[in-house]
């Protein structure tokens, strides 16, 4: 019987444009929890750079790993340093 090797899903490997970044982040803000909102910016974050964004937020990359990883509850500082490096920002509309 042949057995065959499963690997993790990883979905920053599949944001591999802008827009399908934009589409991705603004699902998991209308219909996500804290939470998930919370690990949808750390996708974000590795899709574009995580050691680009490290650099430009003045963090260090093991703590946006921790801090954009499952179970994490970040500072909202964090989450706008974040999104400002990967050049979005919040607004309401």
């Amino acid at each position: 019987m042949k057995t065959s090797k499963t690997s993790k899903f990883e979905i920053s490997e599949y944001l591999d444009n802008e827009e399908m970044i934009k589409e991705y982040l603004n699902v998991v803000l209308e219909e996500g929890t804290s939470e998930e909102i919370v690990v949808a910016l750390g996708h974000v974050a590795k899709a574009k750079g995580m050691t680009e964004i490290a650099k430009i937020t003045g963090m260090s990359r093991a703590s946006l790993y921790k801090s954009l990883s499952e179970g994490s509850h970040p500072q909202f500082e964090t989450i706008l340093k974040v999104l400002r490096a990967v050049g979005w920002n919040l607004r309401v509309s």
